[in-house]
């Protein structure tokens, strides 16, 4: 029996509804708009993509869209100059810098000079380290998503063994810290894999959710899962695959996979998200909730809550 498809869409837009609903009410009661600055610099496709989707999602949810498009040949200083601004006005309540930067921009140094009270993504220092505490400001937005579409879905993380494979500081790392964590929708052992763990497939066969964020297309198969175990696919590639063409003649197409092999897994797993319309666009309605939460502590009305 094929597994269960955790459908990451349309969870996205019912906590997106949920979130349209939250703003509104906040903005009647304030006169507040919460508002979020984008910075995408260069003309990567991939990224004016995301840049995109943000846009969108933000207008449709009732927020303010700010969008800094900058050329590539912009220095550290100046986009450090563009930070400094957003940091101290006060109508701007997230800012996010559009991952990847192009070379000869000091990733590390931009992003350590945002705001923590307006780093949406959650990944400053600072942020971290309320993450590894128990006592986020924000969550980061793909671990966050994660969590709430095992939440949604009613896949209970108490006392499982969840495996991570990827360390990335931007999934794997934050996903163990929130799942790790003494309290709600967390309290699970968790194991995080990487390119250097010896006998992979040992390890992933252990897991009673497995969490793969380690790009490289359709990497885990059918074997490397335990029977009933719950998949959740964290990757995005694009690759060419054989087809028939229109003639019935041999050709290569386009395709969107995660780093999971789907086919064969959901043979094995009991729930699996697709790829595309899985934990993607969860990762764009969490940054609007991390939006609407600084939107709220900025504000001063701290008996606001998010849901």
């Amino acid at each position: 029996m094929s597994a269960k498809i955790l459908d990451g869409k349309q969870l996205a837009e019912t906590i997106r509804t949920e979130i349209g609903n939250e703003v509104a009410e906040f903005v009647a009661k304030t006169g507040i708009k919460p508002a979020l600055a984008v910075i995408l610099v260069g003309e990567n496709p991939a990224s004016q993509v995301y840049v995109r989707n943000k846009e969108a999602a933000c207008c449709k949810a009732g927020m303010e869209s700010l969008m800094f498009r900058l050329p590539s040949e912009t220095s550290t200083n100046d986009l450090l100059a563009l930070i400094d601004k957003l940091n101290a006005d006060s109508s701007v309540h997230g800012i996010l810098v559009q991952l990847p930067l192009p070379k000869g921009i000091d990733e590390k140094q931009i992003l350590d000079s945002i705001d923590p009270s307006k780093d949406v993504d959650a990944f400053h220092p600072e942020n971290v380290g309320l993450i590894s505490q128990g006592r986020p400001r924000f969550l980061p937005c793909t671990p966050y998503g994660i969590q709430q579409l095992l939440v949604r879905y009613q896949i209970e993380t108490a006392g499982k063994h969840i495996v991570i494979l990827g360390r990335s500081d931007i999934v794997g790392k934050p996903m163990a810290l929130l799942l790790v964590q003494k309290g709600k929708d967390a309290n699970a052992t968790v194991t995080i894999c990487h390119s250097r763990t010896a006998d992979l497939p040992s390890i992933t066969r252990l897991a009673d959710i497995l969490i793969v964020a380690i790009g490289q297309a359709e990497f885990v198969t059918a074997d490397m899962v335990k029977e009933g175990a719950v998949v959740i696919d964290v990757g995005m590639n694009r690759i060419e695959k054989e087809s028939l063409d229109e003639h019935n003649q041999p050709c290569l197409v386009k395709k969107l996979v995660g780093d999971v092999d789907f086919n064969s897994v959901k043979e094995v797993a009991s729930a699996i998200t697709p790829v595309p319309g899985g934990v993607g666009p969860l990762t764009v309605t969490m940054l609007l909730l991390n939006t609407l939460r600084s939107a709220k502590q900025h504000s001063g009305k701290v008996n606001y809550s998010v849901f």
